[in-house]
């Protein structure tokens, strides 16, 4: 099993939202950076368990936990010239786009701040952190991902 860390602004979709889905499940679409594609593409599996963190909010941090219950697979958003993520270079018998699924887990009893996560000496290291990085989904240890857990408790 492995660890990741997914990132979404909460007016778009958040954590809530994703309790609220049919079944407390979503597909993972619109994922237009080519290493966070790769991750979903190459190296989620069902079953892996993944941080949900909400972006651009005030304060940004970490908001709970889903799992990952379906592989990557084209994501048909890019095919759909009216939808956001159109993408005209992606075809449908060769995808540059992929997705998966998430189901809702459990929403922290307390949300973990950037600045509660800055100021872990054991999430120094967490790519979060890391200057110039913007991915939307990112691994993370298994030290990581537990001390998230216990900081959303």
């Amino acid at each position: 099993m492995k660890y990741w860390l997914i990132k979404s602004e909460p007016e778009v979709f958040s954590i809530d939202d994703l309790a609220k889905a049919k079944n407390q499940k979503t597909f993972w679409d619109g994922v237009r950076n080519y290493q966070a594609r790769n991750f979903m593409r190459d190296e989620m599996k069902i079953g892996d368990q993944v941080i949900f963190y909400h972006s651009n909010s005030e304060p940004p941090g970490a908001a709970g936990i889903c799992e990952v219950v379906k592989e990557g697979y084209p994501d048909f958003t890019a095919f759909d010239p009216d939808d956001l993520h159109y993408d005209p270079k992606s075809k449908k018998d060769s995808p540059t786009w992929i997705m998966i699924d998430v189901k809702f887990i459990k929403k922290f009893d307390k949300f973990v701040p950037i600045s509660q996560i800055r100021e872990n000496k054991i999430l120094q290291k967490i790519q979060l952190l890391q200057r110039g990085n913007r991915l939307s989904v990112m691994p993370l240890t298994r030290t990581e991902f537990d001390e998230l857990m216990k900081m959303g408790k």
